[in-house]
């Protein structure tokens, strides 16, 4: 019965994701997309911690080790709906994007491992911007689509009463396409340059958690995930070619020119994702509560190849993240009230992106991309021990200083965590 019902569920929810676009972010254009970690909506709703939290029936896309204390066969299917206003200066505009978060699954292996594998997205770019001259002599737009998604599989297993270790591998895949239209007031014709890139590239993680028991069944937890540096190729192919504009919108390609600064055409390049470490601490009880802190930190990506010289805007250095949060859970079996049995979470989020971003466009000023969020949500139970799970984020990415954009966001997160008895345990007979 619960396959059916998540056949269901996922069939309803992709078909409205289809109709939506995943990302309306400005922040888009740069590198690879609009770049997103890893975590479930209970993970976002605590201000995304996950290191050195583990639950026996919920997933935990931030550390391998965590599948270790896992006891249920769990589906999980999130998506993201994203309500973005911008401001630049005086200027606001707002939008509204839909994208899936995740589809996974995860089963224990006897009592003392578990495995999950999946599918979420990376990356995601959808951006649509114009730039007019002040003399209405020029006009360029700006636009972009496509995005980055990983397979993963993840292995955790208890190497003795208090130490977890846990492994992960994935492989990440995906299309980005870029153009630029220019047209002046003067000529019949316009310009267009036009980028379609391939993605492709692994990674690893290793990822440790460890759990003490205290005094009054408090538990203390400390956890560690390193994924190891790893590059993302990028291969495709330049185009420019002048082409007529119909009132429409559409587009008439005419005559094919070449580019000096890349006339054969080809794009060949990677990024050199450095080594991201991920360190956190908890304390809580069982099915009661929780409360954690985690810090996360990675050098700057490089670039090479044909991508280190396609922009002097924006450039990468060193990124961050610090996020405190928990749940409380008042009473997981109880009977006469519902609300009791609910879960109710929060947390805070403060990460430096690594992104920078000079403004002027003269490569002298470059400002730092910074976001701040604050979540909470709810985790409504359902019949053995399945759940609906909401999470709300405000918060805000950008700056409107040095001719940036200020991005005001409000995320809702919904989720479906499904619990199925466990595969591997044979069913016994009275």
């Amino acid at each position: 019965m619960i396959r059916k019902i998540l056949v269901v569920f996922l069939l309803i929810t992709s078909a409205t994701l289809l109709a939506q676009r995943t990302n309306s972010s400005p922040y888009s254009f740069f590198g690879i997309g609009d770049q997103f970690s890893p975590s479930t909506v209970e993970q976002s709703s605590m201000g995304g911690i996950g290191v050195a939290f583990n639950n026996y029936k919920y997933l935990n896309f931030t550390n391998p080790a965590a599948y270790a204390d896992l006891r249920y066969t769990t589906y999980a299917f999130g998506v993201l709906n994203n309500d973005l206003t911008i401001k630049n200066g005086d200027i606001e505009q707002s939008s509204t994007s839909t994208r899936l978060s995740y589809f996974a699954l995860a089963f224990p292996i006897g009592d003392k491992a578990g495995f999950s594998f999946g599918l979420q997205p990376v990356s995601s770019v959808g951006y649509s911007l114009s730039n007019t001259a002040e003399d209405l002599s020029e006009i360029t737009l700006f636009s972009g689509d496509g995005g980055i998604n990983r397979i993963y599989a993840s292995f955790g297993i208890k190497v003795s009463k208090r130490l977890s270790l846990g492994i992960e591998t994935d492989f990440s895949f995906g299309n980005v396409d870029n153009s630029i239209i220019k047209q002046r007031a003067d000529k019949d014709l316009a310009t267009k340059n036009k980028e379609t890139t391939v993605v492709r590239g692994g990674a690893v993680t290793f990822g440790a958690q460890y759990q003490k028991e205290l005094k009054n069944k408090l538990i203390l937890n400390a956890g560690a995930a390193f994924k190891f540096g790893n590059k993302l190729n990028v291969t495709g192919n330049e185009y420019l070619y002048t082409l007529s504009l119909s009132n429409s919108g559409g587009e008439v390609p005419r005559d094919t020119l070449q580019n000096a600064n890349n006339p054969d055409g080809e794009i060949t390049g990677n990024y050199k994702l450095p080594l991201k470490t991920t360190l956190g601490a908890g304390l809580g009880k069982l099915d009661n509560w929780y409360v954690g802190l985690e810090y996360e930190n990675q050098d700057a990506i490089e670039t090479s190849g044909f991508l280190n010289t396609t922009n002097s805007v924006y450039k990468y250095g060193k990124s961050n993240r610090f996020s405190l949060g928990g749940f409380y859970l008042p009473k997981i079996n109880s009977i006469s009230s519902y609300w009791q049995r609910v879960t109710y979470r929060a947390g805070v989020r403060f990460e430096k992106s690594g992104l920078l971003v000079d403004g002027f466009g003269n490569s002298t000023n470059f400002t730092s991309v910074d976001d701040f969020g604050i979540s909470f949500g709810l985790g409504l139970p359902l019949k053995r021990l399945s759940s609906v799970n909401m999470g709300f984020e405000f918060g805000k990415r950008g700056t409107t200083n040095n001719n940036l954009i200020q991005e005001n966001y409000f995320n809702f997160r919904l989720s479906l965590s499904l619990t199925d008895t466990n595969w591997f345990v044979k069913r016994k007979i009275d």
